[in-house]
């Protein structure tokens, strides 16, 4: 594992609390009547949507790093991989908590732009290592 990949792991595993926090929010949410979580099915599944995708990409972010140093890319392409996929799980989960905040909301708001942009960072990101996995030398 390369010293980058060591680092950026790091970084990501640390922020698993934050996801485990979100866990324990809906727990409590769902658990508490008075909390109004009930009565919004549309800010139940973006708030469980969010969790959910923070979840599958902070995993995905962690592979992520290995393959990039499998991969044969240019630095700088290398570091949006590196970023991109973490990052992407940051605005995407934002974008699903941030777009339903209000407990009465009926609609998702302008903060679900930060979900397009997540999953197109993501994309690009996740499609950058593929090509560069392709481009690395066979080894037998």
């Amino acid at each position: 594992m390369t010293r980058e990949a060591r680092m950026m792991s790091g970084i990501i595993l640390v922020t698993v609390p934050t996801i485990q926090y979100g866990g324990y929010f809906l727990l409590t949410s769902l658990m508490n009547k008075g909390s109004g979580y009930m009565d919004n099915p549309l800010r139940q599944n973006f708030f469980r949507a969010g969790h959910a995708h923070a979840g599958v990409i902070v995993i995905l972010s962690l592979i992520c790093q290995m393959l990039a140093d499998a991969a044969v890319l240019p630095t700088p392409l290398l570091w949006f991989v590196r970023i991109g996929v973490p990052l992407s799980a940051i605005l995407i989960s934002a974008g699903f908590f941030f777009s339903v905040l209000p407990p009465t909301a009926t609609q998702a708001s302008g903060a679900v732009c930060l979900i397009y942009a997540g999953a197109t960072i993501l994309a690009i990101a996740v499609v950058t290592v593929g090509i560069g996995l392709l481009r690395a030398p066979h080894t037998a």
